[in-house]
């Protein structure tokens, strides 16, 4: 999917700064020591604790469910007798159950999975009648479901956290799972976001519990895609006391740091998530009510005046600077007031984490750079797509451009590791992504006072 959407997603570790900087160094091994591979859970545990890792999906590593109330108005007679809920008190699985594939039930998903923007209250909410939630938070477990017959980015998310098992980390004990909605979003200062301000408390939370229950040890966030953006939005709101005390390092994989072209086309023309037999008009229209996907919208600090749309029906070309012009133009123009009040103020600047950080990036895959709609408007979808460097997902300029900024802080220490032909969801599976995070979390662990950073890393500072 796109950036913000499952399909796509992250990692993330946070490093505490100017009393720790002599224990960053970062070890040349990319695998965890074969002590720690032998020894395991209990022995570990009786030698030596680790820093807890806390693992922050992207949109497509979260699960959903939903429960429908009185209040909810069926648009179809599936609608009124699909899914048929027995026990769990009436809570099934919205996100993602592979049933949406049948046309009459897609409609029914999109319907549930709408957003309604609030201008009253300057926040979004549910369609009426749906109630969501996400369960297990604090436990991988909802980061490793796979669906047999789709394999969505929460599989991947299985990979990552069984890689971090063989390497001596625990469940429960000092591996945790942060998923959130990853429909809702943030804002600019002064604009409520009811959802996205509660999960970042929870996430907080979550931290300080997992420093607590491993001797005061800060933790290592590893976040992918929109997650790292969440992650980044904790730092920077979070006091420098609370992040000495309880952040070790802010590892990010894949992560829109200046979002993504190719949200332009899902706010055009639909995205299918990759998902087969699915049409994309039908659910476009719920995809742009999505805080998040607005959120992950091309940046004007990062693609500035460069023309990334362009329309023969309209005679209009489209930049990130004209974007509230874009979404008139494709029929959202209940989009133009959220994006111009709370999303922009958002992305204006990039605030620094705060805390060392290493950012894995895939590199060298074809990824949307331009769209070239004809005649027939945005409704008959582009006529030319030009592809230029990136994960397949996020442009280069979006996952590498914005962090180079942060270089030019003496306070700030920023690592890129640049992985070629990775992919922004095979990120998470990749031996290479995974031995650069074995690498970072085993130097943490092991206390490295050297740094011998191998040659496909740029460090800056």
């Amino acid at each position: 999917m796109v950036v913000g959407r499952p399909s796509s997603s992250v990692a993330c570790v946070v490093v505490l700064l100017a009393a720790m900087l002599s224990t960053l160094g970062l070890s040349p091994c990319c695998c965890v020591s074969a002590a720690r591979l032998a020894g395991g859970g209990a022995r570990r545990r009786e030698q030596q604790q680790l820093h807890p890792v806390i693992l922050i999906p992207g949109a497509g590593g979260n699960q959903l469910e939903a429960r429908l109330t009185e209040e909810y108005s069926p648009s179809s007679l599936a609608c009124l007798v699909w899914p048929v809920v027995r026990g769990r008190g009436g809570w099934f699985r919205l996100w993602f159950d592979p049933s949406v594939v049948v046309a009459p039930l897609t409609r029914c998903f999109a319907d549930r999975m709408t957003l309604y923007y609030d201008r009253d209250a300057d926040d979004y909410r549910n369609a009426p009648g749906v109630e969501t939630r996400v369960s297990d938070f604090g436990s991988t477990s909802t980061l490793r479901y796979l669906d047999p017959n789709l394999k969505l980015l929460t599989g991947y998310m299985n990979v990552l956290a069984s890689t971090l098992e063989k390497a001596g980390y625990e469940e429960g004990f000092d591996l945790f799972g942060a998923p959130y909605d990853f429909r809702y979003g943030l804002a600019g200062q002064g604009h409520p976001s009811r959802v996205g301000s509660a999960y970042l408390e929870r996430l907080g939370k979550l931290v300080e519990s997992a420093c607590a229950a491993n001797g005061g040890k800060p933790a290592i966030l590893v976040a992918h895609s929109l997650g790292g953006l969440y992650a980044l939005q904790l730092l920077a709101r979070s006091p420098r006391p609370w992040r000495a005390a309880y952040v070790k390092r802010l590892v990010t994989l894949s992560t829109p740091w200046g979002g993504s072209v190719q949200e332009m086309l899902t706010f055009a023309s639909g995205n299918t998530l990759g998902v087969p037999f699915v049409d994309a008009s039908l659910i476009r229209d719920e995809q742009r009510t999505a805080e998040s996907n607005l959120w992950l919208l091309p940046a004007p600090r990062v693609f500035g005046n460069t023309t990334l749309v362009e329309s023969r029906y309209h005679n209009r070309s489209y930049s990130a600077k004209n974007m509230t012009q874009f979404l008139q133009d494709i029929g959202f123009a209940e989009g133009v007031e959220p994006y111009r009040e709370r999303i922009r103020p958002l992305v204006e600047v990039l605030p620094e984490p705060g805390v060392p950080v290493t950012c894995l990036v895939g590199t060298g895959v074809d990824t949307v750079e331009s769209l070239v709609y004809g005649e027939g408007g945005f409704e008959a979808g582009p006529e030319k797509v030009v592809y230029g460097d990136g994960d397949g997902t996020v442009n280069l300029d979006s996952l590498v451009g914005p962090i180079k900024a942060w270089s030019d802080s003496p306070a700030q220490v920023v690592e890129v590791v640049e992985l070629p032909k990775v992919s922004h969801s095979g990120i998470l599976k990749d031996k290479s992504a995974l031995d650069q995070i074995l690498r970072v979390i085993d130097a943490i662990n092991l206390n490295a006072t050297s740094s011998s950073i191998h040659p496909s890393i740029d460090c800056f500072k």
